[in-house]
């Protein structure tokens, strides 16, 4: 989870997340690159005071400065459509999990094996307790297993939620009257945190997941 003073993303607990840090880095780089040239050329042409008068037009810088964002865009796009394909497969999943938001809580439900539902609410904070997250900690945490494919159904029995762990690079959205599905799988071992990222009404704050 985020800890005090990141700068970072938070460290990754599956594939796709692993993925989308890798894209963030390369997509951050080719920024910092057009960042750098764009302001050298700008300090360039601001200090010199060389005039050529017979330079009205420039066919080749403008044919490079054409072609140039075009590959640069190419650079970009392939590797996110590549995963935005992946983020969507759904794999043949070794289990379901199906949760509903409700205001300010989560229910879930395990339906492959046998029939267990419970609901998820947020621990008063104990300040005494120093192990403890604030707006984190759940009574009941949901417990999935490591290296394999998890499929999980999301809906919402009131308003708008979005149920989302950052580790796993996931956020899907709970909608009234419809089943969202998505799929993960988690590569390592711990405890993962996360809130409703749906501005859903007075206790948003209080809806973690763990």
């Amino acid at each position: 989870m985020t800890t005090w003073s990141c700068m970072n993303l938070q460290d990754s607990a599956s594939p796709i997340m692993e993925q989308l840090i890798f894209f963030h880095d390369h997509t951050l780089m080719i920024v910092t690159m057009i960042l750098v040239s764009v302001l050298y050329l700008m300090t360039s042409m601001t200090i010199n005071k060389n005039v050529n008068r017979y330079m009205l037009e420039g066919q080749t810088i403008e044919l490079i400065w054409t072609i140039a964002p075009a590959v640069i865009l190419v650079f970009i796009t392939t590797p996110s459509l590549r995963l935005l394909y992946l983020m969507d497969e759904i794999h043949n999943p070794t289990m379901t999990i199906k949760t509903i938001g409700h205001q300010w809580y989560w229910s879930y439900e395990y339906s492959d094996f046998i029939k267990v539902e419970f609901d998820s609410y947020m621990t008063p904070y104990e300040e005494d307790n120093k192990k403890m997250f604030r707006l984190l900690e759940t009574d009941n945490h949901v417990t999935l297993p490591m290296n394999s494919f998890i499929r999980i159904i999301v809906t919402a029995a009131d308003v708008l939620h979005s149920w989302t762990i950052p580790s796993l690079g996931i956020k899907a959205d709970a909608t009234p009257g419809r089943l969202n599905q998505s799929s993960f799988m988690i590569n390592r071992p711990g405890l993962l945190y996360g809130q409703c990222s749906e501005i859903c009404g007075a206790n948003h704050s209080f809806m973690p997941i763990v």
